[in-house]
């Protein structure tokens, strides 16, 4: 297939967002289709308001069509819902070509955290963007359910999968942790409002708190908590480290789709602590034995109680947390979405030929 993929989240961006879409383009274009990129390193940018690290495509409507017109795609996959996922939507509803989309982002209570405002005044927004999608691809089984709620049907699964030959419990330890005070409670990701990371420092639990990642509240919250230790962004052997280092990984965000941070953690042998609320109770259930309760030791622990859910996991079993988080395959995720990105393709073709 002839693939054109538009993204709004792109490098030098670091989430799970590119992280998936980097690793599935890798893994695509092995299998042998074409794959075109329109992101926002092609147009002139602006900083998104009060998070000026996320760069958004300045105007990039004619750009965009241009690429897509000169390219001449089977499939378009929109990644994501802004200028660029407006812009690859409007053109491929003006031509009669077939996309995808994607929901990675819990968008409306994202912009409730923000702004104070109900979700349910940003739903219509993503209803009328992905009504005229093949497919959504999402993370969860729980995600499906909710847009299905919320007058999406097409939802299609895409889960997510770890590098085996990365995320494995036989790293040695991270210097930076090596002499802290145990336990060790860790948390890898964006340092931003939607992460909840309040709740996680604020937790009335013994030990030490270690946060990696940057992040528009970064020097706000070393300002507020110069008890914890932060460690800026890692990647690559380091983060591998550092989940292998920890003694429990603690989850606190009650608005991710999935959390991609979570099953690495796990694959290192690490044990996850978060709420009972979509993303953690579709990775580590609610009882802490997987999404299907079937497996045989807790890999974690979720309560409205933050502490109370770290001090469980902090019992739970390494080993069985690693053989959890490994079991999640990227080439399965690739084989979900090629398959969703075909049929799409079949059904056009069908639909021109009657």
């Amino acid at each position: 297939m002839r693939i054109a993929l538009c993204t709004d989240a792109w490098h030098p961006q670091v989430n799970g967002v590119v992280r998936t879409l980097a690793t599935t383009i890798e893994r695509v274009t092995a299998r042998g289709h074409e794959v075109m990129l329109v992101t926002p390193n092609q147009f002139f940018t602006f900083g998104l308001p009060g998070y000026k690290e996320i760069r958004l495509a300045m105007l990039p409507r004619f750009r965009t069509r241009r690429m897509l017109r000169a390219f001449d795609p089977d499939i378009v996959h929109i990644a994501t819902e802004g200028p660029i996922g407006w812009a690859a939507r409007g053109w491929c509803k003006a031509n009669r070509v077939p996309f995808t989309s994607a929901f990675h982002t819990r968008f409306p209570d994202y912009a409730a955290v923000r702004t104070g405002l109900s979700p349910d005044r940003f739903w219509p927004i993503m209803r009328r963007f992905h009504a005229a999608s093949h497919a959504i691809l999402v993370s969860t089984p729980t995600l499906a359910q909710e847009l299905t709620g919320h007058g999406l049907t097409q939802a299609t699964p895409w889960t997510r999968g770890i590098d085996a030959s990365l995320f494995h419990p036989g790293h040695s330890p991270l210097e930076a942790l090596a002499d802290l005070p145990r336990p060790i409670m860790l948390n890898v990701g964006r340092v931003a409002v939607e992460k909840n990371l309040g709740a996680f420092l604020d937790a009335d639990v013994p030990g030490t708190k270690v946060v990696v990642g940057n992040g528009p509240d970064l020097a706000q919250l070393r300002a507020r908590y110069p008890e914890a230790h932060f460690l800026g962004a890692l990647s690559g052997i380091p983060l591998a480290q550092a989940y292998c280092s920890a003694d429990v990984f603690v989850f606190p965000s009650r608005t991710d789709t999935f959390g991609l941070v979570m099953i690495e953690a796990m694959a290192c042998g690490l044990p996850v602590a978060g709420y009972p609320v979509p993303g953690p109770m579709d990775v580590v259930g609610r009882e802490g034995r997987g999404p299907e309760s079937t497996l045989l030791q807790p890999v974690g622990a979720l309560d409205e109680d933050l502490a109370k859910a770290i001090t469980a996991a902090l019992g739970c079993n390494r080993e069985a947390a690693a053989a959890h988080g490994g079991s999640y395959s990227w080439d399965h995720a690739t084989d979900q979405f090629l398959g969703a990105l075909g049929r799409a393709v079949e059904t056009r073709r069908l639909s021109a030929a009657a």
